[in-house]
């Protein structure tokens, strides 16, 4: 919503201004003589009780349009106001001469000075006097930064001596392997980045799950969490996006008062005002009040002190109420006499208030996010307060000292480059001490070591424990070791034909792990309101779901034996309906080694459709953050949900799964297939250490489950092996792929053609095409780079010659395709493109053509084309298979 600021009545409109007047003396006396909050909760009970005698109230959901903390109640600076000022200034320099210099010499390669610009005194604020490091004893805070301020960062980081001129100097210029990343990324700087916060949206919504997975692991006895903070700087045209707003409920709900975020409210997105027509600030006040936060504003800076104190009749805050955004960024953008004319001066009263001010005074009247005392007084309360998580509503101007070159402008978002006369006015507006040659040639300035200012700085980090952003790669308690796979896995290696799907294989091998008495513990279950869809309710009341208030109702099924049981040490995390909040607990679960030093195995199962098409962002935010753990995609493929439709079926996550180079994805159709792929997962993950996370789809399927044959694992985890092969003496052979559910087609096709056709098939089980084309690129890559080709691929030696592939899976054809280039022998690919349908699994298989039949036919044809076998049969197979040779194909319609 856009709340347009309204008309303020004024006193003409007033039927009984006295009777006003002692209405509005008595809740300014209240405030003094008791206290703000009381004068609040007397307000509330006022207005709650006009409801309830039918009184329309009119009252808007925020306050004025000013600081929330009064100058009486701001606490005395901390530290040297000068020298942070003057610190503040040098970073602000080195972050834009960082950009100007790198478009300067490469026009293309893109950065941002106004976004830190606007956001210095924010940051300086936090790392001066709040955000506090890792140390031996205490795990530290954790600050999401606004991607776009990255310069900040590295500019700060180069004071401090943790990044060289070199660094800086080789900003957005990564591929030597010397360069800084344009934003946040732990995978490109895995000893700096702590977390990813771009693409926006992602940084808001993965903070509220992070502070709410400290209060889940301090619970459950796995970390000590305690005083611990999670601080997010965001932008306000960010908060547009519905990530960021998508957690604020849960936050308040779980009274997560150990999270805050700050809001830069410079009014400005990339094309224009963020409410051009409405007030950005008050429109995000009013949804952070509805969500249960607490809000503190940081409006005005110190210079309107003395007019705040000298407006008795409030005419302040009625010229800022008729004031929308897209007026104060013209206003931010011109100088006092412009300022003087258009705000002031167009209300008597506003007019006498800076009479005795000069245009420069007014020009100098700061935005609050610019004011060093009140930003530490908005941090300082938010992190005093308890009960409720605090947003700070911070006002400035995006880029700010940019003058005329960007400051309050409507390009500023995308200015890069800056002429000398702009360099020279940001110098001497922030009496920075450089040359005019220094600053023509863009030099970083960096005080002695000795210095004061230095010496200041790192005193100040030394205070909070040390330097960050600061990333760990490595747990100093580390996961116990697990129990052997025939102990949690034996049912599905010696299956012996039992029926189960490879869904409910999943869920058993995750219910013997969670039984381990050393490892169990350390796994987190996760599920977005499907565990009952796949049998995992049997966990509720063998682990509980973890909630911090526990249970405070009697469930209505408590007399089953898996009743819904909610407490406060819970392990399951029942996330609700949204995908977007569990893939952020799984994140937070899954870089725990990193963040909280505490290593854990996050697993969460949903319905493959919802995942990497409705949350693929975040899961490229997991994989950026080198995130530990299993995406189990439940109910995968486009034929094996029956009756659900195209909403619900998967066709295409293995693609985007495979284009996350630190994925490892695969596709089993068998539980022993589930189960070596999970032991394979574990060893790397854990034991090895690497920073990858598995991607792995089951079936709702119920079928015979054969027992493991001898000596496939090392196969299986290859991505393909031979199921079965054709008897000899049989002349007219085919090779057939399948995975998945597709696969058990697969076998009834090889059966269809050796009994009705004489036809030979080698069956072989892909468990990933994924891994097959990765191995397969790799080693064609090692192979250019000598003269003779030294290697072969797993690819190649398990297809060798030129037998004709039918490659077939319940995906796209894109999926299977990924083996194409690496396949000397002609290939056959059979896929389900197209959108889904409500059906059975057998009347989807046939309409998608990837049933038994069509393999069958696809296999004779492709023995046709190459002359081992007789066009007569092949119409023969057409109508003995019932082949609709008129039907459009699936994807066309």
């Amino acid at each position: 919503m856009t709340l347009t600021p309204p008309a303020q009545p004024r006193r003409t409109d007033d039927s009984d201004p006295t009777e006003t007047a002692e209405w509005i003396d008595a809740i300014e006396s209240l405030t003094r003589q008791a206290s703000p909050e009381r004068a609040n909760f007397v307000l509330n009970r006022v207005l709650d009780h006009a409801r309830l005698i039918g009184v329309t109230t009119s009252g808007l959901p925020y306050s004025a349009y000013r600081n929330s903390i009064p100058v009486a109640q701001q606490p005395a600076y901390p530290g040297d106001l000068a020298m942070e000022e003057r610190i503040t200034s040098i970073i602000r320099w080195n972050a834009l001469a960082m950009v100007v210099r790198a478009n300067r010499a490469y026009g293309e390669l893109g950065g941002h000075i106004a976004s830190y610009a606007s956001a210095a005194e924010i940051f300086e604020v936090g790392f001066n006097h709040f955000f506090r490091a890792r140390t031996a004893d205490f795990a530290g805070d954790l600050v999401y930064f606004q991607p776009h301020s990255a310069p900040g960062i590295y500019a700060r980081a180069f004071l401090e001596g943790r990044l060289d001129e070199a660094d800086i100097a080789n900003y957005r210029q990564e591929v030597s392997g010397k360069g800084l990343c344009s934003y946040p990324h732990p995978w490109l700087m895995k000893d700096f980045w702590q977390v990813p916060t771009g693409s926006m949206g992602i940084g808001p919504l993965s903070a509220v799950y992070q502070a709410r997975f400290m209060r889940y692991l301090d619970a459950r006895g796995l970390a000590p969490t305690e005083g611990r903070h999670v601080w997010g700087v965001f932008g306000d045209g960010e908060m547009d996006e519905p990530e960021s707003i998508a957690g604020l409920t849960l936050a308040a709900r779980e009274n997560l008062d150990n999270l805050t975020f700050i809001v830069n409210c410079n009014l400005q997105r990339l094309d224009g005002p963020v409410r051009g027509n409405g007030q950005i600030i008050q429109e995000l006040e009013s949804l952070f009040i509805g969500a249960g936060w607490n809000v503190i504003k940081v409006l005005w800076g110190s210079e309107w002190d003395p007019l705040f104190a000298a407006d008795t009749n409030h005419v302040l805050l009625r010229r800022f109420a008729e004031t929308v955004d897209g007026a104060y960024q013209d206003l931010g953008s011109k100088a006092g006499d412009y300022n003087r004319a258009k705000f002031f001066d167009l209300d008597p009263e506003a007019a006498a208030l800076v009479r005795h001010m000069s245009d420069d005074d007014i020009h100098k009247l700061k935005r609050g996010g610019h004011d060093l005392k009140k930003l530490h007084a908005a941090f300082a309360a938010a992190k005093a307060h308890k009960g409720r998580p605090t947003v700070i509503l911070a006002k400035t101007k995006k880029g700010y000292g940019m003058g005329g070159a960007g400051e309050s402008r409507m390009t500023a978002h995308q200015a890069k480059k800056l002429d000398v006369e702009a360099l020279l006015a940001f110098r001497d507006r922030f009496d920075l001490p450089l040359s005019d040659q220094a600053v023509e040639n863009l030099s970083f300035y960096k005080p002695a070591e000795d210095s004061a200012e230095i010496r200041y700085l790192k005193d100040r980090r030394a205070t909070l424990g040390g330097y960050l952003p600061r990333r760990s790669e490595a747990a100093t308690t580390p996961i116990p070791a697990r129990p052997q796979p025939d102990s949690y896995a034996g049912f599905a290696l010696n299956a012996d034909g039992k029926e189960m799907s490879t869904t409910m294989a999943a869920v058993r091998i995750l219910g013997n792990l969670l039984k381990d008495k050393a490892f169990g513990p350390r796994i987190v279950p996760i599920v977005a309101d499907e565990a009952r869809t796949f049998g995992m309710d049997n966990l509720f009341r063998q682990i509980g779901i973890y909630s911090p208030q526990g249970q405070l109702y009697d469930p209505e099924d408590k007399g089953s034996m898996m009743f819904y049981k909610e407490a406060a040490n819970g392990q399951l995390l029942e996330e609700g309906i949204t995908e977007a909040g569990a893939l952020s607990s799984w994140t937070a679960a899954g870089t725990a080694y990193s963040v909280h030093d505490t290593e854990l195995l996050p697993v969460y199962i949903y319905y493959s459709m919802f995942g990497f098409q409705r949350v693929g962002d975040l899961i490229w935010a997991a994989a950026d953050q080198r995130t530990r753990g299993f995406l189990l995609g439940a109910t995968a493929g486009r034929t094996t949900l029956s009756g659900e439709g195209l909403q619900h079926q998967d066709g295409s996550s293995h693609l985007a799964a495979a284009a996350i180079p630190n994925c490892r994805a695969y596709d089993p159709a068998f539980a022993y297939e589930l189960a070596v792929i999970m032991e394979h997962g574990m060893t790397r993950m854990l034991d090895e250490k690497r920073d990858e996370f598995f991607y792995v789809t089951v079936m709702n399927e119920n079928y015979a489950q054969p027992s493991i044959p001898e000596g496939v694992e090392g196969d299986i985890v290859r991505g393909l092996y031979r199921l079965s092969a054709t008897l000899p003496g049989v002349e007219t052979r085919v090779r057939l792929i399948g995975s998945g559910t597709i696969l058990r087609e697969v076998m009834a096709a090889a059966e269809i053609l050796a009994e009705d056709y004489g036809i030979g098939a080698d069956v072989f089980s892909a468990t990933s095409f994924t891994e097959l084309a990765r191995d397969a690129m790799a080693v064609e890559r090692r192979n250019r780079f000598v003269v003779t080709n030294a290697e072969e691929s797993h690819l190649v030696r398990m297809l060798p010659g030129d037998l004709p592939v039918i490659a077939a899976s319940d995906y796209v054809r894109a999926f299977p395709g990924q083996i194409a280039p690496f396949v000397a022998a002609p290939l056959t690919l059979l896929g389900t493109d197209g959108f889904g349908r409500s059906a059975n699994r057998k009347s989807l298989r046939r309409f998608f053509e990837v049933d038994r039949q069509h393999i069958a036919l696809a296999a004779i044809k492709a023995l046709v084309g190459r002359g081992a076998c007789d066009e007569a049969v092949l119409t023969k197979a057409i109508a003995d298979l019932g082949i609709d040779t008129g039907a459009d194909a699936p994807w066309t319609l």
